[in-house]
C-alpha cells in the first residue's frame, strides 16, 4: 500500500488551506464548518484509511509524509510553511502521528479450520520488511500464547506454514472470532511483531439433539396458540454454520416456531395449532429437525412423543424467573450454589412439584446436581475461573399433573488466586561459549492464569552470578551474560528464576536453568561407509554377531566419543527393535533371534553416529540386511491329496497305450534357489515296470501295452524330493483301477491290511459291476425299442404322401453321412424309399433345418434329385 493515498492528500491540502485562512481572519463562519469532517461516517472513513497507510516504523512513516506533504503544496506553500513554522509543526504532528500509531496494531492473518498441514499462511518477508537472509542471521521464532506449535516459521523462505490442522472448536469452543495470538521475536536487537491468527468455521458438524426421544405433556384443554419449549440441538459450528432453523414433521395440531435468546441461541417452540381431544387421541409422535446454515446444510432430528394430559390447570411458579448467585472457583465440592423454590396451587400428586435441569449440557450435568425435591443445587466438580466464569442453567419444575415452570439461575464464577505463575522457556543456549560478552542464554515468558492483582507478576533471579534479566516487550524476560566467562574457573551455573504474583496469598514458581560453558563441537561423526550390506543364514541362533559399522569424528575429547545407535523405520510392519540391536559403544549389530527367510527376505534400517559435544552432533546410515535360504521346509504333495479315509484312485482304461498319462503330481516347496528344485521317483509298484515316474514333472505315465493278467487295482508309492543340502522329501501314494472303459461304474476302495475277507469283498463287487451293467443294457434296450416304435410310426406317416415302405430286410444300423462314425448334428435326414424303384435310390431327403439345404443346393428350387446326385455319384 501507498504511504498516502489520493484520498488523503486531498484531505490534507484542504485542511492546510483553511488554516491558512483561518489565521489570517479571511474565513467566513460557512467556512469554518467546512474545514472539520461532515458527519461521523467521513471521519470514520478517514480514520480507517489513515490506520492503513503504514509502511515499516513509526518513524519512516513520518519522514515519507513530510516529503510527499511538501511537493503536495508547492513553491507558494512552501513559503507559506516558511512564515507560519510553528502552527503548521503542530498540526502536522498531530496528524502524522495518528497516521504512524496505526504501524504498531497487530498484524491480523486468517484461516479456516481443518486447512492441510503445510499450507502458507503470510510472507514475512513482505510483511515485516526484512530480507530471509536477516530473518535467519537473527534467529526469527514463532511464539504462541499457548505454547502450542500451531505455526512454523521457514527461516530459508521467510513463509508463515500451518504447523498441524486447526479445529476451530477445540481451540475456541463457542467464542466467536477464535483468534490466537503469537509473536514473531527477532534477536540483535531484539523485536518482537505482534499478530493474530484468526481460525475461520467450516460447516463440519451436524446438529445433535441432547436426547433422541423427547416427551411433551399437553393439556387437552390448551388454548390454540399455546407454546411449549422444546430441548434445542447443540452444534459446535458456530455463526452461519451454526443452527438456523427448525422443522416439525407434517401434521394437523401443531408447528415449531423459533426464539431467538439474548445469547444469539435459536431455541425451539411447539406451537398447538389445533385443540386436542384426549379422547380422540391421547399422543401424538412427531420428527423434529435440525438444521444449519452451511453449505450444504447439516441436519440433526429427534423424535417428539406428545402425551395428551386431562385438565390440570395449575402449573408450578417459580418464586424468581432468574436466580443470579456467586461462588468462590475454590469452593469444595458438595457446597451449596443455590435454591430454587416454585409453588403449585393445586393438591395432590398435581400440587407435588419436582425439579429438572432443563437445555442441561454434558458438562452442566458434570459440574452441578440439582435435588429433585428440594431445589438445592450443588457443587459435584471443582470450578476453575480461568477455564469457565460463568454458567447459565435452566430449571424445570414439574407437577405430578405433567405441568411444569420454568426458570433460570445465572452462576458467576468468583476468581480466587489459586494459579500460580506459568515461566516458559522460549530459547535457551547452553552450553554458552566461554568468552562471550553480552550473550543471551535465554529468552522466556512468565504469565499468570488469575485475572486483576492475581494476575500481575514479579521476576528476579539470585544474587552471586554473573547474570541479569533483561525485561522486554509485554511479559518477556531475556536472560544475558553481564561480561565474558570463564570455563576453566566455573564450567556450570544454576539459575533461580523466582517468579510471584501480586495476589492474596502470593504464590511463587521457581525455574531452575543449567548453564554449561564449553568448547566447540564443529564436526559430525563420518561413517567409513555410506551403506552396509550384511548376510545371515536363516534359522540362526539368538544374539548372533552379523556385522560391525564404524564411524570416527575428528573432533577430540567428549567432542569426539561416538555413541551408535538404531534409527526408528519408517515402516510399521518391521518391527526393529525385536530382531535388531546395536552395541551404543563398538557399533557391533547383533540378530535377536532367528531369522525366516520364507517371512522376511530382506530389510533395511538407519543406524546413527552421535558425539557428545555440545551441541551433540550426528549422522546416519543404511544397513541392508539380506537372509540367506537354508533347505528347512520338506516338499509339500497339492495333488493327489493324501487322506487315509478316501484315498486318491485314477482309472487307467486297460486299452491305454504306452506312455499314456495316467496323473500328474503337484508338489511345492516353500524355499528358493535350488532348495526348491524338485524330482519325482517311484519307489514301489505292485507291479514294477508298468508305469514310469518322470523326474522333473512328476507324470505318471504307462511304460507299456496292459494285458488281461494285469492286476485290476495298483498301488504306487512315490517320492518328491527337494535339491537342497541335505535334501527333504515328502511321500504320496496313488492308486490306480484299471478298467475296461470310463464308462464302467468302479468303487475306489481305500487301501487297508490285506486279510481273509478281503477276497469275499472283491467278488461283492465284481457282483455290483455285473448288476449295474445290466441295468445299463435293459436301459439301453428300452432306447432302441422306443426309437424303433418312433421310426415305424413316422414311415406310416411318410407313406401316406406318396412314399411306400418297401419289403425285404432294412439294415439297422445309422448311415454315416458325415464320416465321422454318427449322424452329425447339422444334419437330419428324413427317408422314405419308392416302392416302384429298380435302384433303391432315396427318393427323398428332406433336411431337418431347410436353411442348410438351401446352401447346399446352391439356392435351386423343384424335385429333389436322387441321393447318388446329392452324393456326388
Amino acid at each position: 500500500m501507498e504511504p498516502c493515498s489520493d484520498r488523503l492528500r486531498s484531505k490534507i491540502n484542504a485542511w492546510w488551506r483553511c488554516w491558512l485562512r483561518l489565521k489570517k481572519g479571511r474565513t467566513r463562519k460557512r467556512e469554518k464548518k467546512k474545514c472539520f469532517f461532515r458527519s461521523p461516517a467521513e471521519k470514520t472513513n478517514f480514520t480507517e484509511n489513515a490506520a492503513n497507510l503504514h509502511i515499516g516504523t513509526g518513524y519512516k512513516l513520518i519522514d515519507r509524509c513530510l516529503g510527499a506533504l511538501a511537493s503536495w503544496l508547492g513553491a507558494e506553500a512552501k513559503m507559506k510553511i516558511g512564515r507560519e513554522s510553528r502552527q503548521r509543526q503542530v498540526l502536522l504532528i498531530f496528524i502524522l502521528l495518528g497516521v504512524a500509531g496505526a504501524g504498531w496494531e497487530p498484524r491480523r492473518y486468517f484461516v479456516l479450520e481443518e486447512t492441510p498441514s503445510g499450507t502458507v499462511l503470510a510472507d514475512l518477508v513482505k510483511d515485516l520488511g526484512l530480507g530471509v537472509a536477516e530473518l535467519a542471521a537473527r534467529g526469527a521464532q514463532v511464539v504462541s500464547e499457548d505454547n502450542e506449535s500451531h505455526l512454523q516459521l521457514d527461516l530459508q523462505t521467510g513463509k508463515l506454514i500451518l504447523n498441524e490442522k486447526l479445529d476451530r472448536e477445540e481451540l475456541c469452543g463457542p467464542i466467536e472470532p477464535c483468534v490466537t495470538h503469537f509473536q514473531v521475536l527477532l534477536k540483535n536487537p531484539l523485536e518482537i511483531f505482534r499478530a493474530e491468527l484468526r481460525v475461520g468455521d467450516i460447516n463440519d458438524h451436524s446438529p445433535e439433539f441432547p436426547e433422541r426421544e423427547m416427551t411433551v405433556k399437553i393439556l387437552e384443554t390448551s388454548s390454540i396458540g399455546a407454546v411449549f419449549l422444546l430441548k434445542r440441538a447443540q452444534d459446535l459450528d458456530v455463526g452461519n454454520n451454526s443452527i438456523q432453523n427448525y422443522n416439525l414433521s407434517t401434521n394437523s395440531h401443531f408447528h415449531v416456531s423459533i426464539r431467538n435468546r439474548g445469547d444469539g441461541r435459536k431455541y425451539p417452540e411447539l406451537v398447538l395449532d389445533k385443540g386436542l381431544d384426549r379422547e380422540e387421541q391421547a399422543e401424538f409422535r412427531l420428527t423434529l429437525t435440525a438444521l444449519d446454515g452451511g453449505s450444504p446444510p447439516r441436519t440433526g432430528t429427534s423424535q417428539i412423543r406428545i402425551i395428551v394430559l386431562d385438565v390440570n390447570d395449575n402449573a408450578p411458579e417459580f418464586a424468581q424467573a432468574l436466580y443470579q448467585v456467586q461462588i468462590l472457583e475454590n469452593s469444595p465440592v458438595g457446597s451449596l450454589v443455590a435454591k430454587v423454590t416454585a409453588k403449585d396451587l393445586d393438591s395432590g400428586t398435581n400440587g407435588e412439584v419436582s425439579y429438572t435441569l432443563f437445555h442441561s449440557s454434558q458438562e452442566m450435568s458434570k459440574t452441578f446436581e440439582l435435588n429433585a425435591l428440594s431445589g438445592e443445587i450443588r457443587l459435584i466438580k471443582t470450578l476453575d475461573f480461568e477455564t469457565t466464569s460463568s454458567y447459565e442453567i435452566d430449571l424445570e419444575a414439574s407437577d405430578g399433573g405433567g405441568l411444569s415452570g420454568k426458570c433460570s439461575v445465572s452462576i458467576q464464577v468468583v476468581d480466587v488466586n489459586d494459579n500460580y505463575p506459568e515461566l516458559t522457556i522460549s530459547s535457551l543456549t547452553s552450553p554458552v561459549p566461554e568468552n562471550s560478552p553480552e550473550t543471551e542464554v535465554a529468552l522466556f515468558r512468565i504469565r499468570d492464569r488469575d485475572s486483576g492483582e492475581n494476575g500481575k507478576t514479579v521476576c528476579s533471579i539470585q544474587d552471586g552470578v554473573p547474570f541479569t534479566l533483561d525485561p522486554s516487550v509485554g511479559n518477556f524476560y531475556r536472560l544475558m551474560t553481564e561480561g565474558g566467562l570463564d570455563r576453566e574457573s566455573r564450567a556450570e551455573y544454576n539459575i533461580t528464576i523466582t517468579v510471584t504474583d501480586m495476589g492474596s496469598p502470593r504464590l511463587t514458581t521457581q525455574h531452575t536453568i543449567t548453564v554449561q560453558v564449553s568448547d566447540v563441537n564443529d564436526n559430525a561423526p563420518t561413517f567409513t561407509q555410506t551403506s552396509y550390506t550384511l548376510f545371515v543364514q536363516e534359522n540362526n541362533s539368538p544374539a548372533l554377531h552379523i556385522g560391525t559399522i564404524s564411524a570416527t569424528d575428528s573432533d577430540s575429547g567428549s567432542n569426539a566419543h561416538i555413541t551408535y545407535s538404531l534409527l526408528p523405520t519408517h515402516d510399521p510392519q518391521l518391527a526393529l527393535d525385536s530382531l535388531i540391536s546395536i552395541n551404543a559403544d563398538n557399533g557391533q549389530l547383533f540378530a535377536l533371534r532367528a531369522l525366516d527367510y520364507e517371512a522376511l527376505e530382506t530389510f533395511e534400517f538407519h543406524v546413527g553416529a552421535t558425539d557428545q559435544g555440545s551441541p551433540a552432533l550426528s549422522s546416519q546410515a543404511l544397513v541392508r540386511v539380506l537372509v540367506l535360504d537354508a533347505n528347512d521346509n520338506a516338499p509339500f504333495v497339492l495333488y493327489p491329496l493324501q487322506n487315509a479315509s478316501a484315498p486318491c484312485t485314477e482309472l487307467l482304461p486297460r486299452a491305454a497305450e504306452p506312455g499314456y498319462l495316467v496323473t500328474k503330481v503337484v508338489a511345492v516347496d516353500r524355499d528358493s534357489g535350488q532348495n526348491a528344485w524338485l524330482s519325482f521317483q517311484l519307489l514301489k509298484a505292485t507291479e514294477p515296470g508298468l508305469f514310469s515316474l518322470w523326474a522333473h514333472n512328476g507324470e505318471v505315465r504307462t511304460a507299456r501295452l496292459l494285458s488281461e493278467r494285469d492286476a485290476p487295482k495298483h498301488r504306487l508309492l512315490l517320492l518328491v524330493k527337494d535339491n537342497g543340502d541335505p535334501p527333504r522329501s515328502a511321500s504320496v501314494t496313488l492308486h490306480v483301477l484299471l478298467v475296461d472303459g470310463f464308462s464302467q461304474p468302479y468303487l475306489p476302495l481305500p487301501e487297508v491290511a490285506r486279510d481273509p475277507a478281503h477276497d469275499n469283498d472283491d467278488l461283492l463287487t465284481l457282483y455290483l459291476v455285473i448288476a449295474l451293467a445290466s441295468v445299463s443294457s435293459l436301459f439301453l434296450l428300452s432306447v432302441l425299442l422306443f426309437v424303433g416304435v418312433r421310426l415305424c410310426r413316422r414311415a406310416r406317416a411318410a407313406s401316406l404322401g406318396g412314399c411306400s415302405v418297401p419289403e425285404g430286410h432294412f439294415p439297422g444300423h445309422l448311415v454315416d453321412v458325415s464320416g465321422a462314425g454318427t449322424l452329425s448334428q447339422s444334419y437330419q435326414y428324413e427317408v422314405c424309399l419308392t416302392g416302384d424303384s429298380q435302384s433303391n435310390e432315396f427318393r427323398f431327403l428332406k433336411p431337418v433345418f431347410s436353411n442348410i439345404l438351401d446352401q447346399n443346393s446352391g439356392g435351386q428350387s423343384g424335385d429333389n434329385p436322387p441321393f447318388p446326385s446329392i452324393l456326388g455319384m
